[in-house]
């Protein structure tokens, strides 16, 4: 009974902080609620988030935000085709000891952070986006065959444009995998419109003030994990990301037809970590499959690769998304 009353204190706590959190962002950002919980979310799970929306809607600005709530170190890299990959994470140098000798010593590049804004990442070049690839999965980049650990936490923000692709390089299935979420950022309304103009048109100019450290950042990590999941619910889960693969998906449907490779097992992956969390901010000590369809568009979004048919067709990944959460209704069997 005492460590159920323990845990339970324990998760009172991480919905204090999240909801402390998310109101000191929305100090600053108006508005996107939503986008505000599903990049926290991510941030808690260990992932990283991709941020699709048009210039001006302030996807730099929520970054930038989160790194002044949580008093982290942040750094911004903007995306060119020059960019070079030592220009990312750091190169040996030549230095000149006292004593006149040469050395090669190691210089961090700006991915030596807790949280990086990399800014329209679609327009550097392949070469310079994979890059990144070791630095999100390990948390780590290699340099002449050694290997450097990155700050924790370490949470990568990145960036792109839906509208201007010319110029740009599409990240690979590799570097979009590597993804915790995809979230597309709507256009203000016009309340909200009339909200950015009195907080960026006046004298005074909101400012977020460090409410959580990092270390805060990784105990609500590995709490969110001990949220247990029934085996019916894990099931569930298993079945809606096999049923994003046309040979599995349900006869007819959208994936059948327009998707040409679905999503991997690090999908089932974040779409369990995400639902525990979800969980957790609904006060609930377990997850259901309302969490699991509920963060199902986020994290898969970006993991469905469509035909040519669904591509000349125009078809979204979250309509074949919604196709999928409707015709799939029972768990897959155990094995």
């Amino acid at each position: 009974m005492a460590e159920t009353a323990e845990l339970q204190a324990q998760l009172d706590r991480f919905r204090a902080d999240f909801e402390t959190l998310s109101r000191e962002i929305g100090k600053v950002i108006v508005g996107h609620s939503e986008i505000v919980t599903d990049t926290l979310t991510a941030l808690i799970a260990g992932g990283h988030v991709l941020l699709e929306g048009v210039p001006g809607l302030g996807k730099t600005l929520l970054v930038r935000t989160l790194a002044d709530a949580l008093h982290l170190k942040f750094q911004r890299i903007q995306f060119t085709p020059d960019l070079m990959p030592a220009d990312l994470i750091g190169t040996n140098v030549v230095l000149e000891t006292p004593d006149g000798r040469k050395k090669f010593e190691f210089q961090q590049g700006p991915v030596f952070a807790n949280i990086l804004l990399a800014d329209e990442i679609n327009r550097a070049t392949p070469k310079t986006q994979s890059a990144l690839l070791e630095a999100m999965q390990e948390h780590s980049v290699t340099i002449a065959g050694q290997t450097h650990k990155l700050p924790e936490p370490f949470f990568v923000m990145a960036t792109q444009n839906p509208l201007e692709m010319e110029g740009t390089y599409p990240l690979p299935e590799a570097q979009l995998d590597r993804f915790f979420c995809k979230l597309l950022v709507p256009f203000p309304n016009a309340g909200e419109i009339e909200t950015i103009l009195d907080r960026t048109t006046e004298v005074a100019k909101p400012v977020a003030q460090p409410v959580l450290a990092g270390e805060r950042i990784l105990e609500m990590a590995r709490l969110a994990r001990q949220i247990p999941i029934a085996d019916e619910v894990r099931r569930y889960g298993i079945a809606l990301v096999l049923a994003t693969h046309p040979e599995q998906a349900p006869a007819g449907g959208k994936a059948a037809k327009f998707v040409r490779f679905g999503a991997s097992p690090r999908g089932a992956q974040s779409l369990i970590l995400a639902a525990k969390i979800r969980a957790i901010l609904d006060k609930r000590y377990h997850v259901s499959r309302d969490d699991l369809r509920d963060v199902a568009p986020q994290v898969l979004r970006h993991r469905l690769i469509l035909n040519f048919e669904g591509q000349a067709e125009g078809v979204q990944a979250d309509a074949v998304i919604e196709d999928i959460l409707k015709s799939v209704t029972e768990p897959v069997l155990a094995a």
